[in-house]
């Protein structure tokens, strides 16, 4: 496997780079000051003009949509392991990847949509997508069903003519606060007489469609994530055409498995540029305190926690860049067990760096002067987005013991 930068990702590496050191990083304060301006008002829920001034000089330089390969509405796109080093980068700041339109839920949305729409459902969905134009969020959690098994979902999806009418409760419908967001795509049940995997099936809700309700929204450790957000949301008896299904009945769970490939590695890529930051971090503050007569970098416990930090990062990108590379060379199925992989280990080793990291800022490290604390939380929600840790160990285990089933017959 060779993990070498391309020419053409050395490059962009070196814009991104350079677009953050003249843009993002100089309006971390002014980005937080203006969400909190507009939570003070009373309306947290107003898109941030930072983002907005900054999205036309990203698109400008060619650094939009990068996360999307082999898609003709979409040429930039790069492979995974291309597009790896260039999303690491743009996790080292939380709300970064918007100014590129690489962000979650729309980046999995347009997966979905590029790789399972109809040519209308892309035309009218995808490419306002891809513009940056409208945002998107995925309704798939329940909360009267423990949703990492996916099969417990009861939301309805039935026919009705030449309609659906679809009836549920989803909760952290992740992005669904932001006043943008016209599209949901919902996941629910067709035919709850089929086989078990056959059951649900993936459609497209217009957001002002009647019918809904959004019941609240949901902070995740006490932060709200405005303008972002995760909402509690009801949909009763919400009617939209038979044509905005997805690819076909009873396909719900094919298609959330090539939806969700892409979105958790991607995830895992801007987790290791968190992880970067907390590093970086940490080792400024230590440099730069001092306690009982020495600087704090100098206390030995601070070695083996910084050496850790660093042998850790590296080989969570590595484990990273082989998922990459498998799902661009293999496809994601045969990619799922590395995908599982990373997803229990990029969360994890950053949620324990960004730990060192706030104890070795003190009380800043638990405050906003810092970006830590916000990190940290998440980091790890992250342990359960996507699928929690436990379901990715048991996929995980359940592929290592199939690999000795033979042996054991004998």
């Amino acid at each position: 496997m060779d993990f070498a930068y391309t020419p053409r990702v050395q490059a962009l590496r070196a814009e991104l780079q350079a677009f953050f050191d003249r843009h993002i990083y100089p309006n971390e304060r002014r980005y937080q000051d203006e969400i909190a301006g507009n939570r003070a008002a009373g309306n947290a829920w107003v898109p941030s003009s930072v983002i907005e001034e900054l999205k036309p000089l990203a698109r400008a330089q060619g650094l939009w949509n990068l996360f999307l390969p082999n898609s003709e509405r979409a040429p930039e796109g790069l492979s995974n392991l291309e597009y790896a080093p260039l999303c690491e980068i743009m996790g080292r700041v939380l709300w970064a990847s918007e100014v590129f339109n690489c962000s979650a839920p729309d980046t999995g949305n347009m997966e979905t949509l590029e790789r399972y729409g109809s040519e209308a459902q892309k035309a009218r969905w995808l490419e306002p997508l891809l513009a940056g134009a409208i945002r998107s969020a995925f309704l798939m959690t329940e909360p009267e069903v423990a949703s990492s098994d996916a099969r417990n979902i009861q939301c309805s999806i039935r026919r009705d003519g030449d309609d659906y009418l679809i009836t549920g409760r989803k909760w952290f419908a992740s992005g669904a606060g932001d006043p943008r967001c016209t599209l949901y795509i919902v996941m629910g049940k067709t035919d709850p007489e089929a086989a078990s995997h056959q059951q649900q099936s993936m459609i497209l809700v217009p957001a002002d469609s009647a019918g809904i309700k959004v019941i609240r929204h949901l902070p995740v450790f006490g932060y709200d994530d405005a303008p972002h957000g995760h909402m509690e949301i009801e949909l009763r008896d919400v009617r939209v055409p038979a044509t905005n299904l997805l690819l076909g009945e009873g396909r719900g769970f094919e298609i959330a498995q090539g939806r969700l490939g892409p979105g958790r590695i991607h995830h895992c890529m801007r987790t290791i540029g968190v992880a970067e930051r907390a590093l970086e971090l940490m080792c400024r503050r230590l440099q730069t305190r001092t306690a009982f007569g020495k600087r704090i970098a100098e206390f030995g416990i601070w070695h083996e926690r910084i050496a850790e930090s660093r042998s850790m990062i590296e080989q969570a990108r590595l484990l990273t860049l082989k998922a990459a590379y498998m799902m661009d060379t293999v496809g994601n199925k045969v990619a799922r067990n590395e995908i599982a992989m990373i997803k229990v280990v990029a969360p994890d080793m950053a949620c324990r760096i960004l730990d060192w990291a706030i104890q070795a800022h003190g009380g800043a490290g638990v405050s906003e002067d810092f970006p830590l604390a916000a990190a940290y939380a998440g980091i790890r929600s992250l342990r359960l987005a996507d699928g929690p840790d436990e379901v990715h160990r048991a996929s995980i285990a359940r592929h290592e013991l199939g690999s000795y089933a033979s042996l054991s017959s004998h």
